[in-house]
């Protein structure tokens, strides 16, 4: 997989990552539950795919990451039960905010410190590795889309 650090910083997850550098604890939190609401429903045309594929095994929260790639512009859908893990429905709707109907390079730029600037000083450290996970599928979906020009979720 090609690092982000051979893409530019698209400015939609740049305005990300400088807004959680700007926030204390508590301002993150807040932010972390009023994302968590913001997570867009999964269509109903998933809700019936054979889902063991789209699984991110490494998530302590089962979680299924669907990706739709439409004239050369990604668009990732999520399954979760966003009650139960709402970090996970944040962090999912934050990522989805900034790279959703971008070009797959947008996904590729991501940095690989992402997760952790939006976690930093919250205490959630345990919760990285399966979010790092999570950000690793989407750049796998999105290199695989950029290779192969695809137009049809998988």
């Amino acid at each position: 997989m090609q690092e982000a650090a051979s893409y530019t910083l698209p400015p939609s997850i740049d305005r990300v990552l400088r807004l959680f550098r700007s926030m204390g604890r508590e301002e993150k939190m807040q932010a972390l539950v009023q994302y968590s609401k913001k997570l867009e429903p999964l269509p109903e045309r998933f809700r019936e795919i054979e889902r063991a594929e789209f699984n991110v095994p490494e998530c302590q929260t089962r979680v299924d990451i669907i990706p739709e790639v439409r004239d050369g512009r990604m668009h990732f859908y999520a399954d979760l039960n966003a009650r139960q893990s709402p970090t996970i429905a944040a962090v999912l709707a934050i990522v989805f905010a900034a790279v959703n109907d971008q070009p797959p390079s947008t996904t590729l730029a991501i940095p690989s410190d992402f997760v952790r600037t939006l976690m930093e000083s919250i205490g959630l450290g345990t919760r990285e590795p399966g979010l790092n996970a999570m950000i690793t599928r989407l750049k796998r979906y999105a290199l695989a889309a950029q290779a192969s020009g695809e137009t049809t979720p998988h």
